[in-house]
C-alpha cells in the first residue's frame, strides 16, 4: 500500500514538472497576458508550489485532504494559462478552467491544517465559489465573443454559441458581484477565526491565513473596481498573483517545521536524563510541542484513574471545551495523558514523536505519582480513622456517662433506700429490691454490648466462624452463612472481618429492603475474602456515609481492598479481601 502511494505521488509529480514546463512555455510566448500572472517565472513558482507542497502533505497525511486538493488546486492554476495559448482549442479550455484554482485556493485557507471544513457557512461558502467559477464561467462563455471581450489577436472561444455581448456583460457582472459576496465573507470568516485561535493555534496558522487574507483582500478589491467599471493598473492584479504564490510556500513551510520539530523532539527530552537537569517533563514537553498550556496526567491502574505529578486526580476535558486529550501508551497500556491545545489534533505526527521519546521517563514519572497518590491517599486514610477513633471514644464515653453511670447511680440510690427500709417494713423493701435487680441487669446488658463494640468476647474466646454465627443469628434480616476457615486469623484480620460483616448486616436492614442476606468468609491460600450480598434495592456506595468508607479504611489498612457493587434494583454486595498470610 506504502509503495502503491508513493508510485502514484511520483506520478503526479512528473504530470506536474510536464504541465509548469508547458505553462511556462505557454505564458512566456502569449500575445495576451493576464495581469494576475506577474511574470512566467511567477506562474511556475504558483503552480509548482502548491503541487510540491500538496505532494509532501498528502504522502505524509494520506487521510488529510488537503493535500490532493493542494495538488489539484496547482494543476487547475496551469490549465488556466492555457488561456494564454494562440490556439483557439487550447484557449477555450484555459478560458473555461480560468478561475477554477480560485475554489480550490478558498479551500485551502478554510481547511487548513485539517483538510476539512469545520462549518456549514466554510462549506457554503466553497460550494458557492465552486459554482461561479465552473457553472458560471461556461454560462459567460456561452454568450462571450473572445476577440471583442479580450483583444483583437486573441485566439477564438468554441464555446461561444450564443454571442451577445449584452448578455455576456450581465452574466460576467453577476459573477463578480457573487464572487466579491463570496470573497468578502470568507475574509471575515478567516479575520474572525483567527483572532479566536488560541496561542499554539495562532502560531500555525497565521502565516497560511495571513497569505490567504492579503490574497481575497486584493482580489476583491480588483473585482470590485471592475464591477464598477473603474479603470485597472493592474496593481490588485499583481498583488493577488502574489499571494497565490505565497500561500503554498506557506503551507509548505508550516509543514517543513513540523518535520524540523519532530527532528528535534528525542534531543530536547534526552537532556532530561542528564544529572542537574532543571527542566521538568512537562515543561519539556510543553517546549517541544510548542503548547505552553499543555499539563499531565498520570495512569493509575489499581484505581483505573488519571493523577497529576502530586497525586491529585485528573479530570479528562469534554468535548467542546477548547481543550483536547492524547493518551501514551507503553506496551499496549496506558502510561499517561497529555491534556493540551487542539492544534496539536492535526500534528499528530509530533505528539506521537514526543510521547515516544519520552515514553521511559513517562513511565518513571507515573511510578512516583502512583506512590504520591498512595501517600495522599494513606494520609487521608489516617486521618480518618483518627477521626473515627477520636469520635468513637467520645460515644463511648458519652454512653457510659448517660446510660451505664445513671443506672449505676439509679442502682445505688435503691440500694441505699432498700437499706433504710429492711428493719421497719420488708414488705416494701421486696418491690425496691426487684427494680435494682432489673436495672443492674439492664447495666450489665449494656456494658456487654459496648464491650462487644469495642473488640467482641465471643470473637477472641472463640473464633470468627463462631462470631459470624451469631451476628446472623441476632440479624433482623434472614441470614445464610458460609464460612471455610481451616484455622484461627490474627485478632486483627478477624476483628475488621467481623466488623464488615456486622455494618453490612446492619445496613442492610436499615436501608435495602431486602428479604434475605448471604454472608460467606472463605480463607483461600493468603487471603480472606468476606461477602454479604443481598437482594434489596441497591445504590449504595463507599463514598457514601461514614460507615463504609471507615469500614475501606480498617480493610486498606491490612493491606487490603472494599469494593462495593451496587446497581439500583440488583441488591447490593459488598466484598472485602484482606491478606491472612
Amino acid at each position: 500500500m506504502r509503495r502503491d502511494m508513493t508510485s502514484r505521488l511520483i506520478a503526479f509529480g512528473v504530470i506536474g514538472l510536464a504541465s509548469g514546463i508547458g505553462a511556462f512555455w505557454v505564458a512566456a510566448h502569449a500575445l495576451y497576458q493576464r495581469a494576475q500572472i506577474p511574470t512566467p517565472p511567477v506562474a511556475l513558482l504558483v503552480g509548482w508550489s502548491f503541487i510540491v507542497s500538496g505532494l509532501l502533505s498528502w504522502r505524509a497525511r494520506p487521510d488529510n485532504r488537503l493535500g490532493p486538493v493542494m495538488v489539484v488546486t496547482g494543476f487547475a492554476w496551469f490549465a488556466s494559462i492555457l488561456q494564454e495559448a494562440n490556439n483557439d482549442v487550447l484557449f477555450t479550455i484555459g478560458s473555461a478552467v480560468q478561475l477554477l484554482y480560485l475554489a480550490g485556493f478558498l479551500y485551502v485557507i478554510l481547511s487548513f491544517p485539517s483538510g476539512r471544513l469545520p462549518t456549514a457557512l466554510d462549506r457554503a461558502l466553497v460550494v458557492a465559489a465552486s459554482g461561479l467559477v465552473t457553472v458560471g464561467q461556461l454560462a459567460w462563455l456561452l454568450f462571450a465573443d473572445a476577440r471583442s471581450v479580450f483583444c483583437e489577436r486573441c485566439s477564438a472561444n468554441l464555446l461561444a454559441a450564443f454571442p451577445d455581448g449584452a448578455v455576456a456583460g450581465w452574466l460576467v457582472q453577476f459573477q463578480r458581484i457573487a464572487g466579491l459576496a463570496v470573497t468578502v465573507a470568507a475574509l471575515a470568516l478567516v479575520a474572525v477565526r483567527l483572532a479566536r485561535a488560541s496561542r499554539p493555534q495562532r502560531r500555525a496558522m497565521t502565516p497560511v491565513l495571513l497569505a490567504g487574507i492579503v490574497g481575497m483582500a486584493a482580489l476583491a478589491a480588483s473585482t470590485l473596481s471592475d464591477a464598477l467599471g473603474a479603470a485597472s493598473s493592474g496593481f490588485l492584479d499583481r498583488v493577488s498573483g502574489y499571494a497565490f504564490a505565497v500561500l503554498p510556500v506557506a503551507v509548505l513551510v508550516a509543514f517543513l517545521q513540523r518535520r524540523l520539530a519532530r527532528g528535534l523532539v528525542a534531543g530536547l527530552v534526552v537532556k532530561l536524563g542528564e544529572p542537574g537537569a532543571s527542566v521538568g517533563l512537562a515543561e519539556a514537553l510543553a517546549r517541544a510541542l510548542q503548547d505552553p498550556s499543555l499539563s499531565l496526567g498520570y495512569w493509575l491502574p489499581a484505581e483505573s484513574r488519571y493523577v497529576d505529578i502530586v497525586g491529585r486526580p485528573v479530570i479528562l476535558p469534554a468535548p467542546g471545551s477548547g481543550r483536547m486529550h492524547t493518551v501514551v501508551e507503553r506496551d499496549g497500556q496506558p502510561v499517561a495523558v497529555l491534556l493540551h491545545d487542539p492544534a496539536l489534533e492535526h500534528n499528530a505526527e509530533l505528539v506521537d514523536s514526543v510521547c515516544a521519546a519520552a515514553g521511559l521517563t513517562l513511565e518513571n514519572e507515573r511510578l512516583q505519582a502512583e506512590l504520591r497518590a498512595k501517600l495522599a491517599e494513606l494520609q487521608e486514610s489516617r486521618a480518618r480513622l483518627v477521626e473515627a477513633t477520636e469520635a468513637e471514644r467520645r460515644r463511648i464515653e458519652r454512653d457510659l456517662h448517660d446510660g451505664t453511670q445513671q443506672r449505676l447511680v439509679s442502682i445505688a440510690m435503691s440500694l441505699g433506700l432498700l437499706e433504710s427500709k429492711l428493719p421497719g417494713d420488708p414488705g416494701q423493701a421486696r418491690p425496691i429490691a426487684s427494680e435494682a435487680r432489673a436495672a443492674l441487669v439492664a447495666a450489665l446488658d449494656e456494658l456487654r454490648e459496648l464491650t462487644a463494640g469495642i473488640h467482641p468476647t465471643i470473637l477472641a474466646e472463640r473464633g470468627l466462624p463462631v462470631a459470624l454465627e451469631e451476628l446472623c443469628a441476632r440479624a433482623a434480616l434472614p441470614a445464610q452463612l458460609q464460612v471455610v476457615l481451616d484455622r484461627r486469623l490474627s485478632d486483627q484480620v478477624e476483628g475488621a472481618a467481623y466488623f464488615v460483616v456486622s455494618e453490612a448486616l446492619t445496613n442492610a436492614a436499615k436501608h435495602s429492603h431486602a428479604s434475605v442476606v448471604r454472608v460467606t468468609a472463605i480463607c483461600a491460600g493468603e487471603q480472606l475474602a468476606v461477602a454479604v450480598t443481598d437482594d434489596g434495592i441497591g445504590g449504595a456506595g463507599v463514598g457514601v456515609g461514614t460507615g463504609l468508607r471507615g469500614l475501606a479504611d480498617r480493610v486498606e489498612a491490612l493491606g487490603g481492598r472494599l469494593t462495593v457493587s451496587s446497581p439500583p434494583g440488583r441488591g447490593t454486595r459488598l466484598i472485602a479481601e484482606i491478606p491472612c498470610g
